[in-house]
C-alpha cells in the first residue's frame, strides 16, 4: 500500500488548463478569476474582454492561440493558471508549460466526437507524469448520465477516471451537485458560491451507489479501505480524503468533477480540491530532478511586449530570486534579471522578489529561451526539459510587399519563433524563397496577421515551390565551340561531350577520355566547371540530376584558349546536347505515415489516391487505442494542404510525417502546369 499524506499541502501553485478545442477553458478561469476577486466580474468569451484569449488575433478567431498566464489568490494561497490552447494546430504552446506545473485542470464535455482530441491531451499528461482533475463542463447541457457519460470518456483516460460529484436534477435540468467524498448536496446559483443542502430523498440510492464505486476504486490502492468495505465498516472521511488525494498525487486516479464554467457552477467545488489535493513545487521539482540547494528557475514562454521588451514567463523551482539576481544557463552564460512581475493575462503586476513556487514572468533575459532551465549556481544546472517540436505539416513561402521591410520582417520572424518555437523558417536557395513552416493552415495564419498587424509589415504569401528535377532519357553526343575576337587575344575553347543518363537517384558524375593533350588537363577542370553551371538549369528550367557527361574529344588555341572559354564551350555543349536527350521532369514522392482515429481510416484511405498517392497498408498504431496508422507514397505537390483536409475528416486531431522517398517522373499536363508556373514550358 502506498504511503498515505494527510492534510493539504502549502504555497504556490501552478496549475494548467487544458482540454479540446472549444470546451470552456477560457471560460472556466475567467469563472475562477472572477470567483477569487481576480477581476470584477466573469465576462463572456464572445464580449471580447477575457483575461485569456486577449490578443487580437485570438479574438478574430475566437479561440486560443497562445498560453495565458493568470495568478490569483484562494483562501490565503496563490495560484497560477495556465489557460492552454486545445486547437491541435497550437498544442506545442503546452509542451514548456505542463512541465513546470504541478497539476492539470482537463476540461471536457460529453461530445463523443471529442474523445480523440482528449485522448492526445491525456497522452501527453501520462508522458510528462502530471496529475490531473477532470471538469466535466457544459454539466447543464449533456443529455446522458454522468456515469454513462464517463463510461463513454473513459477510453481516452490511461487511468480511472474517478467520479467525485453526481448531479442533482429537477424536472430534468441539473440544478446542483453532490459530493461524493462530503455527502452533500450543493445548488447551484449562476455566478455565486452554491448553496449547502440536503441531500434529496430521490437521489440517496444513486449517491449511495456512486459513493460506493468511488470507493471500490480507492480501495485499489489502500489495502485497508478494502477491508473496511468488505467488513461494510463506515471509512472516516478525513482518510477517505488522503486516499483521493494521495492517489490524484500519485497518477493513480483521475478525479472527476462538474460544473458549467460559463455559469461559475461548479467552480468553488474544484477550487477547493486544488488546494487540498494537488502536489505542490516540492513534488514538481522532484519530478524534474531540479536541484533544491539553489534557486532553479524554469522558463515557461517567451512573450515580447510592445512597452516592456522581452519577458520570459518562468517558475521558481527552487529558492528564491530577487530583482537584479544574476541567473546561469546550462553552458554557464550569465544572465540578469530586469523586473519580476506577477501575470494577469496581458497586465504585470511588478513585485520585487519571487519564492519557490512563484510563476513570475521576469524582464529582459535577452540569451535565455523557452524550455531553458535557469540557476543561481555559476555552472549552472542541467536542462531539466527537453522541446521537440513534431514535424511541421503546413508551410508557406512570404515576402515582404516592400522590400525596404526585409530586415524588420527578418527581425520579427526571429521574435514571433522565440515566443513559438514550433515555428521553423528555412531559406530555400533554388527557389530564393524564405519558407515558414507550423502545424496548420491557421497556425501560420496567425503568424501572417502578427507580422501584419503587431509589426506592421504587409506580407505576400504562397504555397512553396515543389523541388521539380529534370533528367534525360536517352544519350547524345555534342561538340561545343566557343570562339571570339576582339582585337588583341581572342577567346577559343573547343568540347566534344558524351551525355549519358544514369539510374535514379546517382546524381551527377563526370569523366574524360581526353588523348594527346587536345585539350590541356588545365581546362578538364574548366569544362566540369561550365557542365555543373549549366545543371542548375536544364532545358525544362529546373536542376539536372541523374546524368554523366564525358569529355570525349576537343581543341584548343595556344594564345586564345582559357578557363573561361572552356566553360563556355561546356555550357553550348550541353544546352545544344540536353535537347537531344530526351529531357524529363522529376517530381518528389515522399513517404507519408498518418495517424488517425480508426473511425476515420477509411475516410483517410479514400483520400490518398485522390491526391496521387499508393496505400502501402495500415495497421493499428501501437499502444493507442482506437488509432491507426495508415502509410502511403504521395508526391510533395499533393501534400502542401493535405493536413487541411485530413483534420476537416478526424475533427482536428489527425497528422502526418512525412520523409523523401524516391523521384519520379512527371509528363502530361500536371508537367506543363509545372514548368508554366516555373516560366518554362517544354
Amino acid at each position: 500500500m502506498g504511503t498515505r499524506a494527510g492534510g493539504r499541502r502549502t504555497g504556490p501553485k501552478c496549475i494548467a488548463i487544458v482540454g479540446p478545442f472549444a470546451s470552456g477553458k477560457t471560460t472556466l478561469l475567467e469563472a475562477i478569476l472572477a470567483r477569487t476577486g481576480a477581476i470584477p466580474r466573469q465576462n463572456p468569451v464572445s464580449s471580447g474582454n477575457t483575461v485569456s484569449d486577449h490578443s487580437p488575433e485570438a479574438r478574430a478567431h475566437a479561440m486560443s492561440v497562445e498560453a495565458t498566464f493568470a495568478t490569483t489568490d484562494f483562501m490565503g494561497e496563490q495560484i497560477t493558471f495556465v489557460d492552454c490552447p486545445g486547437s491541435i494546430e497550437f498544442a506545442f504552446e503546452a509542451e514548456p508549460v505542463l512541465a513546470a506545473c504541478d497539476l492539470a485542470v482537463v476540461v471536457a464535455e460529453a461530445d463523443e466526437k471529442k474523445i480523440p482530441a482528449l485522448q492526445l491531451i491525456m497522452r501527453k499528461l501520462d508522458d510528462l507524469a502530471i496529475p490531473r482533475i477532470l471538469f466535466l463542463n457544459k454539466i447543464d447541457k449533456a443529455i446522458a448520465g454522468v456515469r454513462e457519460t464517463l463510461k463513454m470518456l473513459q477510453p481516452a483516460s490511461s487511468v480511472p477516471l474517478l467520479l467525485r460529484q453526481i448531479p442533482v436534477r429537477k424536472d430534468g435540468i441539473v440544478i446542483g451537485s453532490i459530493d461524493l467524498a462530503l455527502e452533500r448536496a450543493y445548488i447551484y446559483r449562476e455566478y455565486a458560491e452554491s448553496q449547502v443542502a440536503e441531500i434529496p430523498n430521490d437521489d440517496k440510492a444513486r449517491e449511495l451507489e456512486a459513493r460506493f464505486s468511488m470507493l471500490e476504486t480507492l480501495a485499489d490502492h489502500d489495502d485497508h479501505l478494502m477491508e473496511q468495505l468488505l467488513e461494510e465498516i463506515e471509512p472516516p472521511k478525513d482518510a477517505i480524503f488522503d486516499d483521493l488525494s494521495a492517489d490524484l498525487r500519485a497518477g493513480a486516479v483521475t478525479p472527476v468533477l462538474i460544473g458549467t464554467a460559463e455559469k461559475g457552477n461548479g467552480v468553488l467545488r474544484l477550487l477547493k480540491a486544488i488546494r487540498h489535493d494537488a502536489p505542490d513545487v516540492e513534488a514538481t521539482r522532484k519530478r524534474l530532478g531540479a536541484p533544491e540547494d539553489q534557486t532553479v528557475v524554469q522558463v515557461m514562454k517567451t512573450i515580447h511586449t510592445a512597452h516592456g521588451g522581452k519577458l520570459s514567463v518562468s517558475r521558481v523551482l527552487s529558492g528564491q530570486l530577487a530583482d537584479a539576481a544574476e541567473l546561469f544557463l546550462s553552458n554557464g552564460d550569465a544572465t540578469k534579471v530586469s523586473g519580476i512581475y506577477r501575470m494577469l493575462g496581458k497586465e504585470q503586476i511588478k513585485q520585487t522578489s519571487a519564492k519557490a513556487g512563484d510563476t513570475v514572468a521576469l524582464g529582459k533575459l535577452d540569451n535565455v529561451k523557452t524550455g531553458q532551465t535557469l540557476s543561481s549556481a555559476k555552472g549552472g544546472v542541467r536542462p531539466l526539459v527537453t522541446l521537440e517540436p513534431s514535424q511541421p505539416v503546413f508551410a508557406f513561402a512570404l515576402r515582404p510587399k516592400e522590400r525596404k521591410d526585409e530586415v524588420k520582417m527578418s527581425a520579427a520572424i526571429q521574435r514571433l519563433a522565440e515566443e513559438d518555437p514550433s515555428l521553423s523558417l528555412r531559406h530555400n536557395q533554388d527557389s530564393a524563397e524564405t519558407v515558414l513552416s507550423g502545424h496548420g493552415e491557421m497556425h501560420l495564419r496567425v503568424v501572417r496577421e502578427r507580422l501584419e498587424g503587431k509589426n506592421q509589415i504587409p506580407i505576400e504569401g504562397h504555397a512553396p515551390a515543389v523541388p521539380y528535377r529534370e533528367t534525360i532519357r536517352k544519350s547524345a553526343q555534342q561538340r561545343g565551340r566557343h570562339k571570339k575576337q576582339s582585337g588583341g587575344h581572342g577567346q577559343f575553347g573547343d568540347v566534344v561531350i558524351e551525355i549519358k543518363p544514369l539510374p535514379r537517384g546517382s546524381g551527377f558524375q563526370f569523366s574524360d577520355t581526353i588523348t594527346g593533350g587536345v585539350v590541356p588537363k588545365t581546362y578538364i577542370q574548366s569544362v566540369e566547371t561550365g557542365i555543373r553551371d549549366y545543371l542548375k538549369t536544364g532545358p525544362l528550367g529546373f536542376p539536372v540530376v541523374d546524368v554523366a557527361v564525358n569529355l570525349s574529344d576537343g581543341s584548343y588555341h595556344a594564345v586564345d584558349s582559357s578557363d573561361m572559354a572552356f566553360q563556355m564551350a561546356a555550357k553550348l555543349a550541353m544546352k545544344e546536347g540536353m535537347a537531344a536527350c530526351s529531357p524529363v521532369l522529376l517530381e518528389p514522392i515522399m513517404k507519408v505515415e498518418i495517424v488517425t482515429p480508426s473511425d476515420a481510416t477509411s475516410k483517410i484511405i479514400a483520400l490518398i489516391p485522390q491526391r496521387r498517392g499508393q496505400i502501402l497498408g495500415y495497421d493499428a498504431r501501437p499502444d493507442w487505442p482506437g488509432w491507426d496508422v495508415v502509410e502511403a507514397t504521395m508526391p510533395q505537390a499533393e501534400i502542401g494542404d493535405l493536413i487541411i483536409e485530413l483534420r476537416s475528416a478526424t475533427a482536428g486531431v489527425a497528422s502526418y510525417k512525412a520523409i523523401f522517398d524516391h523521384m519520379a517522373e512527371l509528363t502530361g499536363r500536371l508537367a506543363d502546369e509545372a514548368m508554366n508556373a516555373n516560366g518554362k514550358a517544354a
